[in-house]
């Protein structure tokens, strides 16, 4: 199922266009669906696909050769293998003479891997020949560390030559929940706090089962297809995973500030860990939206950036022992069911950054947001802040099962003294966010307040983000 990627289609389409040589570096992490991208990219267009994998040098020049002679003549007309890979990346600057060819080297520190030199040979055929062809050269990879290694680094041998990078990061909610069309809108929620917006984990799922089956089958169940998954991304990633795996699980344990995450996870000196985490896009690093120098500020926290990694520390790492002899149900029911609204709430709230990032875009708020970040203080807090030319936007979401009341606006107004001086706006626009809608007397209380906004969850997911009650 391949869902949306429009704009990821687009830039490379632009690339395509260009008339020049183009050398296109793609990565992010493994089975967020940069294959699919390029598989659908490559439809209708002269091609060689190439797949890397961990095997040996020769092993890898003759698949590539096999790849290009296919490309050339025909699937199974030549069998030659090339000799060199100057002659292989040669073959194919000839072929690229004339016709646009895009050339996908897919898992590309796979070969760098098993063949050191293959860096420092591309970059003098890129400038030798390459460049100076019609070739459209896409070098994609999974492990980020590797790629800035091989690919992106200052040190590494093609620095300088790309002509694009892009990172490919999970769909986001609007896209992910249509993999589970047939959910209600709370469980499509869930679904996604659950397995994030990376496309191979949402297709585990059988939308035709309940979201309890689907967790007990597709996650809790040894052997189960996402049941080791984190364990094996990391080991892949990283030398020695033993004490990242304590921060993150120190993290999604709610551990957010760095004393707390040290203290939780037993690292004495735990900055390099997350410096790391944070170079793999494993965790960020979120500061108040109003901060104005956000590399200096106290008030930073972390967390998980993937919500299935969130999930796997959250839940599936420390009840390992009893999943192991079986007991799924069992963790299911006294572990998970009873906290999966409560982990789902900070998921709403980013779900509803997205959505107000769009309705922004599309010219359905008052202004068009420069900003919109969650904001904290000492004891207080806005789960949402939106900062505009002019104007402050204050939003509250709330994941609960009751219609919001007058009592959260008037919670949310009595912050907007301090959101003033901090933004540097004198306009305050207050927005509520809810899942369970709205009580008939705050709808009474507003009908003469252009001041506030209501952002039904329902509309918004239902009309393609346009819904917005005010």
């Amino acid at each position: 199922m391949f869902v949306n990627r429009i704009a990821e289609l687009a830039l490379l389409e632009k690339h395509y266009q260009s008339q020049k040589a183009e050398l296109f570096v793609l990565y992010g992490r493994r089975r967020v669906g940069k294959t699919e991208l390029l598989a659908h990219f490559c439809q209708g267009k002269a091609s060689v696909f190439f797949v890397a994998d961990q095997v040996p040098e020769q092993t890898m020049r003759a698949g590539f050769s096999a790849a290009i002679n296919d490309a050339i003549f025909g699937p199974g007309q030549v069998n030659a293998v090339y000799n060199t890979w100057d002659d292989l990346f040669n073959t194919l600057a000839r072929q690229a003479q004339n016709q646009r060819l895009v050339v996908v080297i897919d898992e590309f520190p796979y070969l760098v891997a098993a063949y050191p030199p293959l860096g420092s040979i591309l970059q003098r055929l890129w400038d030798q020949v390459l460049r100076h062809s019609q070739v459209m050269l896409i070098l994609n990879g999974s492990y980020i560390g590797m790629m800035e290694e091989t690919v992106l680094g200052y040190q590494a041998p093609l620095y300088g030559r790309r002509t694009a990078q892009y990172l490919l990061e999970p769909l986001d909610y609007l896209d992910a929940q249509l993999f589970f069309p047939e959910y209600s809108r709370e469980d499509r929620l869930r679904a996604y706090a659950v397995y994030g917006g990376t496309p191979a984990y949402l297709q585990a799922v059988q939308p035709t089962q309940s979201l309890e089956t689907n967790i007990l089958e597709t996650i809790l169940e040894r052997g189960a297809p996402l049941y080791d998954e984190v364990r094996f991304v990391l080991q892949q990633e990283l030398r020695e995973p033993r004490n990242y795996f304590a921060v993150l699980q120190a993290i999604a344990a709610g551990n957010t500030r760095q004393n707390e995450i040290k203290q939780a996870a037993g690292v004495e000196n735990v900055t390099p860990y997350l410096e790391t985490l944070q170079q793999l896009h494993l965790i960020e690093r979120t500061i108040p939206v109003t901060e104005s120098q956000p590399h200096k500020s106290r008030r930073g926290i972390y967390r998980l950036k993937d919500h299935y990694l969130r999930f796997w520390f959250r839940f599936v790492l420390p009840n390992r022992s009893q999943l192991e002899r079986g007991a799924k149900e069992m963790v299911y029911k006294s572990a998970i069911a009873p906290e999966l609204d409560h982990f789902s709430a900070p998921v709403f709230e980013q779900t509803c950054q997205q959505i107000l990032w769009k309705l922004g875009l599309d010219g359905n708020l008052p202004f068009l947001p420069q900003q919109i970040g969650g904001w904290w203080q000492a004891n207080q807090e806005v789960d949402l802040v939106g900062i505009g030319e002019n104007q402050v936007l204050l939003v509250e979401c709330k994941w609960s099962k009751n219609p919001v009341g007058s009592d959260i606006l008037q919670d949310l107004e009595s912050k907007a003294a301090v959101l003033r001086r901090e933004s540097g706006k004198e306009s305050v626009i207050y927005g509520l966010c809810a899942r369970s809608g709205f009580t008939e007397q705050l709808r009474e209380q507003i009908k003469e307040r252009p001041d506030v906004l209501l952002f039904d969850w329902e509309e918004m997911i239902g009309t393609g983000v346009s819904g917005m009650d005010d």
